[in-house]
């Protein structure tokens, strides 16, 4: 008896990702992805906010599809920061170094204190045909990825009204990345 090992590959509901950044699902689906940059509502004043969401509203009625939001946080990593610290001390006096080393500690406790994190925040959006059994051709993948590419500038457009920046991963390396980021959260991600 032959032992079968069962791959990752196997497991994701994923058939391929495209060069044009849209992923192709095994039942025939195609999903596209996309990051938003939020703005920071609470540094808003009243009036903003009351607009704000009356933005969100009308992008709420507009969207008639489906989307789904993700949210990842993803663990503050101070590293790069200290060490560029450390680095423009080498030539300081002494009480620059002091100062540094001060500055050092603190972000390093705030950090262990709060528990800082980053959020990164997506929608995906998705288009099934009709037929999920019925074999796709070329042409028919180009419709489906247009639909979702009008879908993406119904959903840019909404939510810049809101303030917030929408942007598409265009590339198969951009949307394996983030793929892998959400598989294995002790990666890195830094995209758009």
């Amino acid at each position: 008896m032959i032992n079968k090992k069962n791959t990752v590959q196997r497991w994701l509901p994923f058939e391929k990702i495209m060069e044009n950044g849209v992923i192709k699902l095994k039942n025939n689906s195609y999903v596209k992805i996309l990051k938003i940059s939020p703005i920071n509502f609470n540094l808003k004043s009243n009036l903003e906010k009351e607009s704000i969401l009356n933005s969100y509203k009308i992008f709420l009625k507009t969207c008639n599809f489906d989307i789904q939001i993700l949210i990842q946080s993803n663990k503050e990593d101070l590293t790069k920061h200290i060490l560029k610290i450390e680095k423009n001390n080498l030539n300081e006096k002494e009480k620059i170094k002091n100062i540094s080393k001060k500055y050092i500690n603190f972000i390093q406790e705030i950090n262990q204190k709060r528990k800082s994190s980053s959020k990164n925040f997506y929608i995906l959006i998705k288009e099934n045909p009709e037929n999920k059994k019925q074999k796709i051709s070329t042409e028919t993948e180009k419709i489906y990825t247009d639909k979702l590419n009008e879908k993406y500038f119904k959903i840019k457009e909404s939510l810049a009204r809101c303030g917030n920046t929408v942007t598409q991963y265009e590339t198969k390396q951009e949307v394996e990345k983030i793929i892998n980021s959400f598989l294995n959260s002790r990666k890195e991600l830094n995209l758009i």
